[in-house]
This record gives structure tokens, sequence and C-alpha cells, in this order.
């Protein structure tokens, strides 16, 4: 089985990544024995937490160069492809013609949230970026708390033609319960067209694209296998991802009371 990752932070000393090459390719190592063919590397770009380091797009560029030898001269069977994941700032158009901001013949953008803050400027600035053939890949929508406590939020946003992408960790309950709860959610109705594996680390937060495919086959069958390959093979390629969201389902009324009693259920199983 092959599989595709398009979010993670694997480049060396760029972001909050990994420190040095060695864990770099520890990290790459594990995530082709996972049966990861593609991925897409996406270090963090204006994220306000990355200011002192070495995180410019010259360097990104640097490090993404020095990582494809290496997994050339390891012979890693991984293909490498150079993007960023994109923190939001209402100025993000003035960035699109920027090296690797976008991806997928420039009509990607995987955007990230402060996790405690969704600006509503965003929607000006994401119907701005449609306009100009820019579809954004929403980053881990499960871990913000405006969505963990109103999910039409999901809705609003696809039918604006966004992507959704969840992480493998938060399938997996590796990032907190609530993200664990929000993203079976998720899962279960079909909200996602991506799950990436965010991965940074060896040991709390490495490639567990498959372990997350495996846990989303068993809610959604052969669906899962959209979100890890066929998606970002699309996305990779510049393709359109068609959109078929049923967004009835959801009572604004409900919203704010699903998260709490399903967080009251998992916090009483683990009393």
């Amino acid at each position: 089985m092959k599989l595709i990752d398009i979010h993670n932070h694997i480049l060396p000393n760029i972001d909050d990544g990994p420190r040095d090459i060695t864990v770099t390719m520890e990290m790459l190592d594990f995530a082709a024995k996972q049966g990861i063919s593609e991925i897409v590397t996406t270090s963090h770009f204006l994220h306000p937490m990355m200011d002192k380091r070495n995180n410019l797009l010259c360097d990104i560029e640097n490090k993404f160069s020095l990582v494809k030898d290496e997994i050339i001269k390891r012979k890693i069977n991984i293909k490498l492809h150079a993007a960023t994941e994109v923190y939001f700032m209402p100025e993000i158009l003035d960035h699109i013609n920027k090296k690797y901001v976008t991806f997928g013949k420039g009509k990607y953008i995987l955007i990230e949230f402060p996790v405690n803050n969704i600006p509503e400027i965003h929607k000006k600035v994401f119907f701005d970026l449609k306009m100009k053939g820019i579809t954004p890949i929403i980053a881990h929508p499960e871990r913000y708390k405006q969505v963990q406590n109103n999910l039409n939020i999901l809705t609003d946003w696809l039918e604006m033609g966004c992507i959704i992408q969840v992480d493998a960790g938060s399938v997996l309950n590796k990032l907190g319960n609530k993200s664990f709860i929000t993203s079976q959610f998720i899962v279960r109705n079909k909200l996602c067209q991506i799950i990436g594996s965010d991965a940074h680390n060896i040991k709390s937060r490495n490639f567990l694209l498959l372990d997350a495919y495996n846990a989303c086959y068993k809610i959604v069958g052969d669906e899962a296998y959209n979100w890890v390959y066929y998606n970002p093979l699309k996305i990779i390629k510049g393709e359109k991802i068609d959109l078929n969201i049923d967004s009835s389902f959801i009572n604004p009324n409900q919203n704010s009371s699903f998260i709490k009693k399903m967080f009251e259920k998992i916090k009483g199983k683990n009393v």
C-alpha cells in the first residue's frame, strides 16, 4: 500500500521539527517502512514563534536540497516535494508568488490558524485566494478551539471550497482529548479530504500515517484511502478534489453540546 503525506516538519533546524539531519533521516526511514512513497515538506512560514529560527524561504530551499541529496545517497524510496505551512495573516496574498508558499502547480496553499483565534477577516482572504485559483487547505482544524466549540465552521469552509486536513495524531488520540473527539466527528461524517502526519520528531510526533489510515478505515472503509493517497496525489498534481458534502446533519444548537458530552464521556473512561 502506498501513502502520500502533505503535512510534516522534517527539514532539519528550520522550525520546531528535527534539530539535525540525522533525526530527519531516521524519520524518513520510518516513513518508508510504512509505505509512504511521496512527501511534501511543509516547514512553518510566517509563524511568529519561528522568528528566531532560520525560518526563511532561502533556508528552506537549502535544507530541502540537503535532505533530497541524502535520500538519494541512502537509496530511500521516497519522492520529495517542497512547500510550507503558512501561518494565517491578512497579508498572505503578498506572499503567494514566492517559491514554496503554494504547491500543486500553484493551486493549493496549506494554512494554519492560531489555536485560540480564527480571525474573521480570513473569509475575505480565502475568497481572494479562490479568485486567484488557489485553494486553501486548512491544517488540523480539529485542534482549533473555535472549531471544537462550533462545528459549523467546518461546513462553512467546505462550502467556500476549502480542503480539510486532519492530523494523524488527532485521530490516534495523541494530541489531546478535544482534538481526538473533534477529529472523530470529522472522520465519521467524512468532512475531511486529507489525513496528514504533521510529523515533527522521532519520539512523540513521528510519521503515523499508516496507523491513522487503519483507524479511519475501521470507521469509513475505503474512503480512508482517498485521504492518505488519492487526494494528496491530486493536490501534488494540481488537480481538483470534488467536495460532495452534506452539511444538513449539523445542528447549530447541538454543536457545543456534542463536544462537551463526548469530552465528559472520554474523561469518565479515564477515571
